[in-house]
């Protein structure tokens, strides 16, 4: 029974976190957690439907609307031929007509998944990007350029990757003041998690929205800590003041159709607290298949 609204998902394990030099690391443990805690959902399906609480409506889950193609081809020494194989498996979920989801892995794959994603696509690219931190560094001595501070930055450099059609979400307390340098020169939008808690959800996806238009494509970069460490203790890096499960949960469900591509990165299994983390991961995942079946219907 293919998808009612005729996407369907590939999902792909990234198991690397070498480029984790701040933070914890850990988060190669991830892709296996997070598919174990996915399974709980899976299960549920019934006769090609599964059935939302939240919505309360059944929705179509057929068979091959998910499909795991493993873990890339991840070299532990070698950032760089790893985030190439990123880009290489999300780069054919795209051209098979499936939409990539990927489950890192630390978030110097953000650069990797957009470059796939870019490359397999023609026209311009929006990227909705929801972190407690901007990942806006250009270089450092102790993380070079490709690291887990520098993935917007260097997705934003790619050719057809539209500044003007991307957003920040979620992002909150301190950061670089060159970071903000880059923010004013290149006309970068910010959603910062005070304002979203201002706003609330359903506002707050207006506001996404209404940046992402215009986009011939968007991809969904989702780092786990946007969201408050009380709901996800198992994060890299640790921020106060995030958004709420329930929070994410909702964008969701409100932003999957608008999104041709997605990752949750940063999930770390070593200092997670009963596989909470994990658990939130694999519901963001399986609420993106769900929710994201149906395209948004194009003006």
């Amino acid at each position: 029974m293919a998808a009612a609204g005729g996407r369907s998902f590939d999902l792909w394990g990234v198991p690397y976190d070498g480029a984790a030099s701040l933070g914890w690391p850990g988060s190669r443990y991830a892709p296996a957690r997070v598919r174990q805690a996915l399974g709980w959902m899976v299960m549920r399906v019934q006769d090609g439907r599964v059935y939302s609480s939240d919505t309360q409506r059944l929705h179509s889950f057929g068979e091959d609307v998910l499909r795991d193609r493993g873990d890339t081809n991840v070299v532990a020494h070698d950032l760089m031929a790893t985030l190439d194989a990123c880009a290489a498996a999300v780069a054919d979920s795209v051209r098979q007509g499936r939409l990539p989801l990927v489950i890192g892995g630390d978030d110097s794959l953000l650069y990797g998944c957009v470059k796939g994603f870019h490359d397999a696509h023609g026209g311009t690219i929006g990227i909705l990007h929801f972190d407690a931190h901007l990942d806006l560094l250009d270089e450092s001595r102790n993380q070079g350029r490709y690291s887990q501070s520098s993935g917007m930055r260097r997705a934003l450099e790619l050719p057809r990757v539209s500044v003007r059609h991307s957003i920040q979400v979620g992002v909150r307390n301190f950061n670089f003041p060159s970071s903000r340098r880059f923010i004013e020169d290149a006309g970068l939008a910010q959603l910062p998690a005070a304002q979203f808690v201002r706003l609330g959800a359903e506002a707050a996806v207006r506001l996404i929205r209404a940046q992402l238009e215009g986009a011939d494509h968007v991809f969904w970069a989702f780092d786990i800590d946007v969201v408050d460490p009380a709901f996800a203790p198992g994060a890299g890096a640790h921020e106060p003041g995030g958004l709420t499960s329930r929070d994410v949960l909702e964008c969701i469900r409100l932003l999957a159709p608008y999104c041709e591509g997605f990752n949750i990165v940063e999930v770390n299994p070593l200092i997670d607290h009963h596989d909470m983390t994990s658990i939130l991961a694999a519901n963001l995942a399986y609420h993106m298949v769900v929710f994201g079946q149906d395209a948004a219907p194009r003006d």
